[in-house]
């Protein structure tokens, strides 16, 4: 879809598979194997279409999500306290407060997506838990 300025307008996509469809192939492939991984180390999440990107929920709560941009691809890990409790290990890729940026040459070691997934399960559950009482 075009505007007046013959910019091309993003459409809304109604599913991750949308999602997934409509971006490149090299950056899809990337995030397909960081969506197998994430799916992997917490399969009681539901994933969802969210700000307009795919993001995984556990618990009602937002818990990681994933987009692809011209120049790289991010994972949303939603939490300044895990980037910073792992902020050795993201050394090598640029970051933002709450995200990691990285391409399909280098994608994200599984061992650290798993570490990522795992400390967000963690926040919220105890988030879950304080909620209760």
């Amino acid at each position: 879809m075009k505007e007046k300025n013959g910019a091309s307008k993003r459409i809304a996509p109604e599913s991750v598979d949308d999602y997934l469809a409509a971006i490149p192939e090299v950056a899809r492939n990337a995030l397909e194997k960081l969506r197998k991984e994430i799916k992997s180390a917490a399969p009681k999440a539901v994933e969802v279409i969210s700000y307009q990107i795919p993001t995984f929920k556990y618990q009602g709560r937002g818990l990681v999500a994933y987009s692809a941009h011209k120049n790289h691809c991010s994972l949303h890990v939603m939490s300044i306290s895990v980037m910073n409790a792992h902020k050795d290990e993201l050394k090598l890729y640029t970051t933002t407060k709450a995200s990691i940026h990285f391409t399909a040459a280098r994608p994200l070691p599984q061992a650290l997506v798993k570490k990522l997934v795992k400390a967000r399960i963690d926040e919220n559950e105890k988030r879950s838990r304080k909620s209760v009482h």
